[in-house]
């Protein structure tokens, strides 16, 4: 008995003394965040539907649902559909579950981690010609590694850090899957936009092809002219095309997006809809605020974190382990025992039981453990870095974005003017034209640049769409 009591007095004493953490001491390696964008956030600009940023603390709060802003119900429609089908973020899911579970075995560490509930029931014929027999047992045993050196409870902090950064992940992938289906839909709309523009220059150019053949016709104008006006009119139609090939194309990762086979969004993606109205303000926040918010840098946190508490499982394997073993069974029959029934199992003779503390120290490792510690601390660098480059790279991402969605702005105020003075100048050359008053070059010089600018224009409003998504 005076070793049972000692034994309980130990099992009582080392969960006491428990736990020593061995993780390191986790600081967040965040880069500089400024208040301020390296660039001004406004330009002046001639557009007449020009967005403006605005950069304050108090939008500090992300919008998810971000592309309402366009107030587009057929982008909503598709926006909601990608998110309740696509693939890739229903894998993003299962992940969480799967780190879920991990936390859980993690969890569960701190308990017994062995309980075992074991019976037996033999019969033996004895080799030598002896009297046969029977026996019986029946029991439980059960060990407790006492958590004196924070290994498990180090282990549960990596395991819930991975399972936040499974969560993280999962709003990355939401925020990318809502920005592609935004920027696929701008890109669908913006080559309907461009195939319109060049079926639209098709026809005013067949009617200057054809003026020029009734003209050379009736001895008023030149071969020349004709198959000039010929070559620009097959040179737009051999556009046609391809813009009809970029379509299918978009509107095939459209499908794709929503977790639907190619070809399933034609009945949800109207034609003839314009480039997504862009809203008059946007709120963007200070950098600082705005980069906080970005999933992905939340993620890489999480990620170093979880390698924190690994350094901390590591260090706990350089020393002892210390441990509570018991058993309780029943038993009856065996050599000698003479004859036996089931029912004696559960005679008072028939129980014995064991308990105990017990250690074990892995010494002789050959610095196994040791580079295992550097290992992981190596790691740990790693996901430090990663995380600073993840923070500088994001901080670049906006800063391009509010860069070229500034320039793209102050390109189409001018795109706009040079499109009217092209149509205008379009106009009074034909007119010239058919009048006689000028000769076919000038109709053909309107007519490039016309159809130059219109698709830069188009590119220009689809690039600051885009750049806003």
């Amino acid at each position: 008995m005076n070793l049972v009591k000692k034994s309980l007095l130990i099992g009582l004493t080392l969960p006491l003394s428990a736990c020593i953490s061995m993780d390191p001491d986790f600081k967040q390696p965040a880069p500089e965040l400024t208040d301020k964008w390296s660039q001004p956030i406004t330009t002046e600009t001639s557009a007449p539907d020009a967005i403006e940023l605005k950069a304050s603390s108090s939008s500090a709060t992300q919008q998810e649902e971000w592309w309402k802003v366009f107030k587009d119900p057929i982008l909503d429609q598709l926006v909601e559909t990608a998110l309740q089908q696509n693939k890739s973020l229903e894998i993003a899911g299962l992940r969480i579950l799967e780190a879920q579970a991990q936390l859980g075995i993690a969890t569960g560490n701190l308990y017994p981690q062995a309980q075992v509930l074991q019976g037996a029931a033999t019969r033996v014929s004895p080799a030598n010609g002896g009297k046969n027999f029977s026996s019986y047992s029946l029991g439980v045993a059960a060990s407790w590694e006492i958590d004196f050196w924070g290994r498990f409870d180090s282990a549960i902090k990596s395991a819930d850090a991975s399972f936040m950064s499974s969560v993280a992940a999962r709003n990355e992938a939401i925020v990318i899957l809502a920005a592609q289906v935004v920027d696929t839909y701008a890109v669908i709309r913006i080559t309907e936009e461009q195939l319109r523009i060049a079926n639209e220059n098709e026809i005013l150019q067949q009617r200057s092809y054809e003026i020029a053949s009734v003209l050379y016709r009736n001895g008023s104008d030149s071969e020349l002219d004709v198959e000039q006006a010929k070559t620009l009119l097959l040179s737009t139609q051999s556009t046609i095309p391809g813009f009809k090939i970029s379509l299918v194309k978009a509107r095939n990762a459209m499908s794709i997006l929503l977790g639907k086979p190619p070809g399933a969004v034609e009945k949800i993606i109207n034609k003839d809809k314009p480039i997504p109205n862009l809203p008059a303000q946007v709120e963007i926040g200070i950098p600082a605020d705005l980069l906080r918010q970005r999933p992905d840098v939340q993620q890489a946190e999480y990620l170093a974190m979880a390698q924190n508490s690994l350094v901390g499982v590591a260090e706990a394997a350089l020393y002892p382990s210390f441990s509570l073993t018991g058993s309780v069974g029943l038993s009856a029959g065996g050599v000698g025992a003479g004859s036996s029934s089931f029912g004696d199992l559960f005679e008072h003779d028939a129980l014995s039981y064991s308990f105990g503390p017990s250690f074990v120290w892995p010494f002789l490792n050959y610095e196994r453990i040791v580079n295992n510690v550097r290992v992981q601390d190596a790691r740990l660098q790693q996901a430090l870095v990663n995380y600073q480059q993840t923070v500088i790279q994001a901080a670049r991402e906006v800063e391009d974005e509010v860069a070229t969605l500034n320039g793209t702005q102050e390109q189409v105020g001018l795109l706009m003017q040079t499109v009217e003075s092209a149509k205008r100048s379009n106009v009074l050359s034909t007119l010239q034209y058919k009048e006689g008053l000028s000769d076919y070059q000038r109709v053909l010089d309107a007519q490039r640049a016309l159809f130059s600018q219109q698709p830069n224009l188009v590119n220009a409003e689809g690039s600051r769409a885009r750049s806003l998504i």
